[in-house]
């Protein structure tokens, strides 16, 4: 069998792709069988029906492809806004706030829903673009218009960014410490987890090969589910929660629906639903609303008190490093200082292939000591695992992003307007983030209260079980019908 040679490179690859033939769902449909074939009639409404030998006629079921259908099929890998999603809809979210306002109207509060909607950082910067508001006033308006629609409460997701910075912190540096007092193998590089396009391409395409060397630390996203449906749901009462996430990306919707997060303890999902900025946009030119009429409100804190919620003004902050989240940098800075004692690094990335790929190393005595990178895009995760398998790897952790640019370029933020290309946007929302306050996860007195009072301390195993996860290898299905010839 012919290998990779040292100099080849991947080049010609897409970073969005979309289903393929393989995109099939077996199912079985009962028909009966008559001696001229089966007729089929289609309706004006688009409904199918089997007309029989004697005129009659009954209706065909329609088959409807889910995200746990997606997550369980080794077909495509990202492009989750390309099939029919029932539970992550625009439609489903505004059906769950209609709901729950007629039953508030009728006197029913107890058995209406205590609807919670999570905003990240990267679809708030989106639209504060879109529609040429600051960072804290574009979240401002979008509680508002969240609570218009029946939201009771409105967060931002600081608290779950630096849960997932702190816990990625310590399992590289527990990584590294036994790989070199025990000789453990296939802990490191440790890859980033954050990103579920790159997670579901590993699972579907590389299986049990990549997925040791995968973060365990949850998702932002998800460690938020954790807070809202436990924590929030346990200190606010017995109504059912449903919790909404605000996100950058169509894949924050497949992983959402993975079986790893629900919970049979409350029968649901750590997250409900997940909307993206673009259909943010879509909803509020559906509605004929310009977020910049709105008026500002608040976010909640619920997890402040057992009682009721604090309500702040927004006050938006950023991480040290990438609009992805930062994982790199503090990661870099953290192992510096807890594995060779180095404090004060100064980061300062090199370049390699692309803009979407580069290094930074830490040297003592013209020995490397730490070597990181950061990898957007196809192209560049292509080559980094083609390097993995190939044992050339000399990374200890590489910050790894489907969509080229990362999360601020992610696949579902608003798209480019009146002529400007996705590249300058891109660098727009970068220089609108890097001008946000810098606020360090380890300040964050929530955090360390959540840790002691809730977790029962970082090494506990509520810790583990609340804040990792685990993958799993997508097994290749081969049938005459996915054949490419």
């Amino acid at each position: 069998m012919s290998r990779f040679s040292g100099v080849l490179q991947l080049t010609d690859l897409d970073d969005f792709i979309t289903p393929s033939q393989e995109c099939i769902k077996p199912v079985q449909i009962q028909k009966t069988k008559t001696s001229t074939g089966a007729k089929i009639r289609i309706q004006e409404d688009g409904d199918y029906y089997q007309v029989e030998e004697d005129g009659s006629a009954f209706k065909l079921q329609k088959v409807e492809i889910t995200l746990s259908d997606c997550l369980a099929c080794s077909g495509c890998i990202t492009s989750a806004e390309s099939v029919l999603v029932t539970q992550q809809s625009q439609e489903e979210l505004i059906r769950v706030f209609e709901e729950n306002k007629a039953l508030k109207l009728a006197g029913k509060t107890s058995e209406a829903k205590l609807i919670i909607v999570s905003i990240s950082i990267q679809p708030i910067l989106s639209l504060a673009v879109r529609y040429n508001l600051t960072p804290n006033e574009c979240a401002a308006r979008l509680a508002q218009y969240f609570k218009q629609l029946g939201a009771d409460l409105v967060v931002d997701m600081t608290i779950a960014d630096d849960f997932a910075l702190l816990e990625s912190q310590r399992e590289f540096v527990r990584r590294y410490r036994s790989t070199e007092n025990d000789g453990v193998k296939n802990v490191l590089p440790m890859l980033a987890s954050s990103c579920p396009g790159w997670v579901c391409y590993a699972e579907k395409t590389h299986g049990s090969y990549i997925l040791p060397y995968i973060s365990t630390t949850k998702s932002p996203q998800q460690i938020m589910g954790s807070i809202i449906k436990h924590w929030v749901g346990h200190n606010l009462g017995d109504r059912p929660i449903y919790h909404v996430t605000v996100m950058p990306c169509y894949d924050k919707k497949l992983e959402a629906a993975r079986e790893d997060f629900f919970d049979v303890n409350t029968d649901s999902r750590e997250v409900d639903c997940v909307i993206t900025a673009i259909e943010l946009e879509q909803m509020l030119d559906k509605d004929r609303i310009s977020l910049d009429s709105l008026a500002e409100s608040t976010f909640s804190e619920p997890w402040l008190i057992k009682q009721e919620p604090t309500e702040v003004k927004p006050n938006l902050t950023c991480h040290l490093g990438s609009g992805s989240g930062g994982y790199s940098d503090h990661i870099f800075k953290y192992a510096a200082k807890e594995l060779f004692g180095v404090e004060g690094v100064n980061l300062e990335y090199k370049t390699l292939r692309n803009q979407d790929f580069k290094e930074v190393i830490l040297e003592k005595d013209s020995k490397v000591l730490l070597r990181f990178a950061i990898a957007n895009g196809f192209r560049n995760i292509q080559n980094l695992v083609q390097k993995l398998k190939r044992g050339k790897s000399t990374y200890h952790y590489v910050e790894v992003m489907a969509c080229p640019a990362g999360c601020l370029n992610g696949g579902a933020q608003v798209r480019p307007k009146d002529g400007v290309t996705v590249k300058e946007l891109s660098m727009q929302l970068e220089k609108m983030y890097e001008k946000l306050p810098i606020k360090s996860p380890e300040e964050n007195v929530l955090v360390k209260d959540l840790y002691e009072n809730w977790l029962n301390g970082q090494e506990s195993d509520k810790c583990q079980s609340v804040l990792h996860t685990q993958y799993h290898e997508v097994q290749k299905n081969t049938n005459a019908l996915n054949i490419k010839w």
